[in-house]
């Protein structure tokens, strides 16, 4: 059975770090009222010549070295982003290009928060069909290009950042238990809720960029319900249960989504990998960012049970369980 394997993760952050109490210089908030209501006390701001794609690059620089794999193997791209660097071509053909491995299948996937979901789905599919053998995965976000800066609502919550995973399909023994590779996803999309969520413009709309506008409550409330669902929904597939997991990857949007999710559950908080105080919500970079700081840090090992989940605009929602 051909399964796709995680060989390999990576990471990157603009330069420019924005702490809580910077921000309040020129927006009307303050530390004690971000932190209360997201948990976020820092985020990373993209600069001149910083774009979606070059924080993508280096991710998937860092991702391809941990894997000890060169960027000539790979043979599929798989980019989410809300934020290209260009309406079109695919920021996904720049990656392809300044990496050096021309020729393969490259492109993006726009699902917003969920972006990350849905493009490792797409190059799980492609790999055990043959397409590639070896695939990179990258969600890169520079969302502080489309904040409206004057809604504090909003712009506080949303930094700049990617995160990149290298994949290879395996041919593995699936009556071992513990054999390594995506086990199951689950997806989900209900375009009715559009305006709780959304960017207001677009090529064919405005012919502007446009500028995130949220409805905060009302996201939160289908968050919580959506993402304890979809997880339970992955787990009755796969046969396992919440006590067998090692480790939630969570998009990382708010501390309170986070906790209120892993109580749904009855998963203990320590088993919630938590980034959202240091990086702010990067949208479909913020499941890679999160997973690669995990296995750095030495969290996340070979063996472990590890769910992934996120919930963006859409609204579309999904979760996905991979043993390393």
């Amino acid at each position: 059975m051909i399964r796709s394997v995680i060989v390999g993760s990576g990471s990157a952050l603009p330069k420019r770090a924005v702490s809580n109490a910077e921000l309040a210089k020129t927006v009307d908030t303050s530390d004690e009222w971000i932190v209360e209501r997201t948990g976020i006390r820092n985020r990373y701001i993209a600069g001149e010549g910083e774009t979606t794609a070059t924080l993508a690059v280096d991710a998937a620089r860092e991702a391809l070295a941990a894997a000890g794999v060169d960027a000539s193997e790979i043979g599929l791209i798989v980019l989410a982003t809300a934020t290209p660097d260009q309406t079109f071509p695919a920021t996904a053909t720049r990656v392809q290009d300044a990496l050096g491995c021309h020729g393969g299948i490259a492109f993006d996937v726009a699902a917003v928060c969920s972006g990350f979901l849905y493009a490792l789905a797409t190059a799980d599919s492609m790999l055990r069909t043959g397409m590639a053998s070896k695939a990179l995965v990258i969600g890169a976000e520079t969302f502080s290009r489309i904040l409206d800066w004057e809604d504090r609502g909003t712009c506080v919550l949303f930094g700049d950042g990617a995160g990149a995973l290298v994949l290879e399909a395996r041919d593995v023994d699936e009556t071992t238990a513990d054999a390594p590779g995506i086990l199951g996803t689950k997806l989900h999309a209900d375009g009715a809720h559009n305006e709780l969520l959304y960017v207001d413009g677009g090529p064919s709309t405005t012919g502007t960029v446009g500028k995130l506008r949220m409805k905060g409550r009302e996201v939160f409330r289908h968050a919580v319900v959506n993402l304890a669902d979809v997880l339970r929904e992955v787990l009755s597939d796969t046969g396992y249960g919440a006590e067998d997991i090692d480790w939630v990857v969570p998009h990382q949007a708010n501390a309170r989504i986070l906790d209120a999710t892993a109580r749904k559950l009855g998963l203990p908080s320590e088993k919630v990998i938590v980034t959202v105080d240091r990086h702010a919500n990067t949208s479909a970079a913020s499941v890679p960012l999160a997973f690669d700081v995990a296995v750095r840090d030495g969290r996340i090992k070979s063996g472990d049970l590890v769910m992934m989940e996120a919930m963006g605009g859409g609204f579309t929602w999904g979760a996905s369980l991979i043993r390393m």
